[in-house]
């Protein structure tokens, strides 16, 4: 008796995930990068880098150091250096992960939700990220009084 699952399929289409951002094979960029709207990386990045859309980190691409995700992460290469410690790379997405069958991650992943797929490598930790944890700090401000007005040409402090 065969027993046959359901394969899984997962469809990339850049033109409908805004992916209007890609770093060609072949390709190296380092240092503080950041991109708006999706990226697609055949080649190598690393750095301290955002995307302000989803990632996608294709076959034969690497991404190595401080990644900020505003998207969905999409794993088919390398997150992370094959010999560096987990905590050499970090990866925070305030979306969904998914790591294919062809995907290895070295590094730590935090994201909202996690798919693996079948053959997927998670050698670094993973950690779900709380729904606190993808709320934005605008900016400080100090607190003071506010002044409200009552009549024309009269205010008074609202405590």
């Amino acid at each position: 008796m065969e027993i046959k699952t359901p394969q899984d399929t997962l469809t990339i289409d850049p033109i409908a995930m805004n992916i209007v951002n890609r770093v060609a094979a072949g390709a190296q960029l380092n240092g503080t990068l950041q991109f708006e709207g999706g990226l697609l990386v055949q080649g190598e990045i690393s750095g301290d880098i955002t995307v302000n859309g989803r990632l996608i980190i294709w076959a034969g691409g690497v991404v190595r150091g401080r990644i900020k995700v505003m998207g969905d992460f999409y794993l088919f290469g390398q997150l992370g250096a094959v010999a560096a410690s987990a905590e050499d790379t970090i990866l925070k997405c305030v979306g969904m992960a998914y790591v294919a069958n062809t995907g290895v991650a070295t590094g730590t992943l935090l994201a909202s939700k996690l798919t693996l797929y079948d053959g997927a490598d998670l050698q670094g930790p993973f950690r779900t990220l709380k729904p606190a944890d993808n709320v934005p700090i605008l900016r400080q401000v100090r607190a003071g009084p506010v002044t409200a007005a009552v009549r024309p040409g009269r205010s008074r402090q609202v405590p």
